[in-house]
């Protein structure tokens, strides 16, 4: 009999994006996606993402690769940029989709994950923290160094051309 192996991955869009593009390249979301499903066996991948209204295309695209996309309203703040923190809503669905995946993939260096990386390695249901920059991400995470794999390796096989 083959097992079935239901492992899901979480992404925080905002950390990723802005680590990758702050080591000089773009993330081709497509091979990311197939390279999760190859590597980590990830059969479902909720990116959580701040919704912008002029962004439908990069959404309609995300999902037509195959994640699954849980917005956050986006607040524009005083200097121009964008805000949608979505923290929480990455803890609270990690949480929801508990009983239904095996192990579970973290793909972000924030250190405010600290409490669920914890809690699902005591659990045995972590599989992998993917870090996009091993160069900066929060030291929260640094005990968790051996459940650690960082993108910036990746550059080759997942940069957009």
């Amino acid at each position: 009999m083959i097992q079935v192996i239901h492992n899901y991955a979480f992404i925080d869009s905002q950390n990723l994006n802005l680590a990758i593009r702050d080591q000089g390249w773009q993330l081709d979301f497509k091979r990311f996606r197939k390279y999760l499903e190859d590597k980590y066996s990830i059969i479902k991948a909720f990116i959580f993402i701040g919704y912008i209204p002029t962004n439908e295309s990069l959404y309609t695209a995300l999902q037509k690769y195959g994640y699954i996309l849980i917005f956050k309203p986006t607040l524009k703040l005083s200097d121009g940029r964008v805000k949608g923190n979505i923290d929480a809503e990455l803890v609270l669905h990690a949480m929801i989709e508990y009983g239904n995946y095996i192990q579970a993939v973290i793909v972000s260096g924030d250190g405010d994950f600290h409490c669920l990386v914890e809690y699902l390695k005591k659990q045995g249901k972590l599989k992998k923290i993917i870090v996009p920059n091993r160069d900066e991400f929060s030291s929260l995470l640094r005990k968790f160094s051996g459940d650690m794999a960082f993108m910036n390796d990746l550059r080759g096989k997942l940069e957009y051309k």
